[in-house]
C-alpha cells in the first residue's frame, strides 16, 4: 500500500470516528442501527396494555441509536376529555428533567472560569453564609431549633444534592412545613415572583443535615439556577434560550409556552379508582396544573420546563457526542466526562454525577443499563436515559400527577434493550 493511500485511509477513519461521536439525530431504519423492527413491536404491546387498562390516557416514545431515531411514536390521547389524538410533537411538563439542563448551564459557566466547584455557595449568594442545621421541629406550628452547620454548602454539593437543602411540597415532613410557612415554593408550576427573592429566603432557613453528610434530593438546582443568573448576567430563561436551546434546535422547550403553542400542551391527568382522569383541582403548591400555558416570571432551575420528547433527545445526544451538537460545542469532552463521573463518595451510596443519576460498577447488577449510562425523570411520569456504550437515547413521556408509573418506565427499559440485536 503506498503512502498516499495510507494517508487517505487514515483521514477516512478519522472522519468516520468523528461522525460516530458528533451525530445529529436523524430518522433511520432500526436495522441500520442494530435494532430489530420486529422486537420493537413489544413496546407497542406494552404501551397499549397501559392504555387499554386506562392507567394512562396517552404517551410518546422515542428511541435513538447511533444517531438514528429508530422509534418515535405517539399513543392514545393528549386530552382524556376531548379525546384529542396524541402527536409526537405534543408538549409535556418535564419538571425535574429541568435539572440536567440547569446543570449543563452551570458547567458551561464553569468552563468560562466563573467559579470553582468546591467554593462555598456563599461566595456568590452571601445570604447562605453561616448556615444552620435543623435539630428539632414542632409540627403543630412549624417552629424549630437549629445548630451551626459544620461547614458551608459548596457548588459541587448543590450539583449532587448533598448540600442539606430539602424540597418544598415533596420533601420531608419537617422541611415541607418550614418551607411552606416561609413561602418557599417547589418550583413546580410556580409562575409568580422572582427566583432570586425565593432563593435568598431559602438561604435563611435551616438545612436538613450538615453539608456532605447525606444525599437529600432538594431545591439545590433552583439555587444553581439563581447562580447561573448571577454568573451570566441573564435570566435563567434567557440563558437557556440563547446558550442552549437555540444551538441544540430545542425549539419547543420553555418555562412558559408562547400562546400559539398552548394547544399542544398535554392535559395533566391523575389516577382515580385505578383510572386516569383529567386533574380538575390544584397540584403541589396549590398551583394551576395548566401552568405552562400562562405567563410567568419565576424560572425554576429544578422543575420549571416543558417541552417535546425530541427536544430532550437532542439534549441527551449532546452528551453522547462529547459536548457537541448541530456543529456547535457547548462543553468539552473532558467536562462531559466529569459530569458523568460519580461524585458521591463513600460512606454515601448514591450514584450521582453533576446533574444525573449514574449507572456505575457498584449498582450495575440492578439494571440492564450499561455502566456509564445516565438517567433521571420528572414528577409527571416522564423518564429518560442515555447509554454511551450502546450509543442509545431512550425516552417515554406521559403526564400523570401523583402516579409515577415506575413499572411502565422499567418495562420500557427492558423492551428497549431486548430489541438490540447486533
Amino acid at each position: 500500500m503506498n503512502t498516499i493511500m495510507k494517508i487517505f485511509l487514515i483521514v477516512i477513519a478519522l472522519l468516520v470516528g468523528y461522525t460516530a461521536v458528533a451525530q445529529n439525530l436523524m430518522p433511520g431504519k432500526p436495522e441500520q442501527a442494530g435494532i430489530s423492527s420486529e422486537r420493537l413491536g413489544r413496546i407497542d404491546n406494552l404501551v397499549q396494555e397501559y392504555l387499554s387498562t386506562q392507567q394512562i390516557p396517552g404517551a410518546v416514545v422515542l428511541i435513538a441509536r447511533q444517531g438514528k431515531i429508530v422509534y418515535q411514536k405517539a399513543y392514545g390521547f393528549s386530552d382524556a376529555d376531548t379525546k384529542t389524538p396524541m402527536k409526537t410533537d405534543h408538549i409535556f411538563r418535564i419538571a425535574s428533567q429541568t435539572k440536567a439542563i440547569t446543570s449543563l448551564a452551570v458547567m458551561m459557566l464553569w468552563e468560562e472560569g466563573k467559579f470553582l466547584l468546591d467554593e462555598p455557595v456563599s461566595k456568590y449568594i452571601p445570604e447562605l453564609k453561616n448556615p444552620r442545621v435543623l435539630v428539632n421541629f414542632n409540627e403543630s406550628d412549624s417552629s424549630y431549633s437549629t445548630e451551626p452547620a459544620k461547614s458551608e454548602p459548596t457548588i459541587r454539593q448543590l450539583l449532587t444534592h448533598t448540600s442539606g437543602i430539602d424540597y418544598a411540597a415533596i420533601g420531608s415532613r419537617e422541611m415541607k412545613g418550614i418551607y411552606a410557612k416561609a413561602g418557599v415554593p417547589s418550583g413546580i408550576g410556580n409562575n409568580t415572583g422572582k427566583l432570586a427573592d425565593k432563593i435568598k429566603l431559602l438561604a435563611q432557613l435551616p438545612l436538613k443535615h450538615h453539608p456532605g453528610e447525606r444525599y437529600t434530593y432538594g431545591l439545590n438546582t433552583d439555587v444553581l439556577g439563581y447562580l447561573v443568573e448571577i454568573w451570566s448576567g441573564m435570566s435563567l430563561d434567557e440563558f437557556f434560550q440563547k446558550r442552549i436551546f437555540l444551538p441544540l434546535g430545542m425549539k419547543d422547550t420553555y418555562f412558559y409556552l408562547p400562546k400559539e403553542k398552548y394547544s399542544r400542551l398535554v392535559t395533566l391527568c391523575e389516577t382515580q379508582n385505578g383510572k386516569a382522569v383529567t386533574v380538575k383541582g390544584k397540584i403541589y403548591d396549590q398551583v394551576d396544573p395548566n401552568y405552562p400555558a400562562t405567563a410567568g416570571t419565576y424560572y425554576s432551575g429544578g422543575a420549571g420546563l416543558s417541552g417535546t420528547i425530541e427536544d430532550y433527545a437532542r439534549f441527551l445526544q449532546l452528551f453522547l457526542n462529547g459536548g457537541t451538537y448541530n456543529g456547535t460545542r457547548l462543553l468539552s469532552r473532558k467536562t462531559v466526562e466529569l459530569m458523568l463521573t460519580n461524585q458521591v463518595q463513600p460512606p454515601l451510596t448514591t450514584q450521582f454525577g453533576l446533574g444525573f443519576g449514574l449507572e456505575t460498577a457498584s449498582n450495575d447488577y440492578l439494571s440492564v443499563y450499561s455502566v456509564g449510562s445516565f438517567s433521571w425523570g420528572g414528577a409527571f411520569s416522564t423518564q429518560y436515559w442515555a447509554d454511551p456504550k450502546e450509543k442509545l437515547v431512550a425516552l417515554i413521556y406521559t403526564n400523570m400527577y401523583n402516579a409515577p408509573l415506575r413499572s411502565l418506565g422499567d418495562k420500557f427499559k427492558i423492551a428497549t434493550y431486548q430489541a438490540i440485536v447486533d
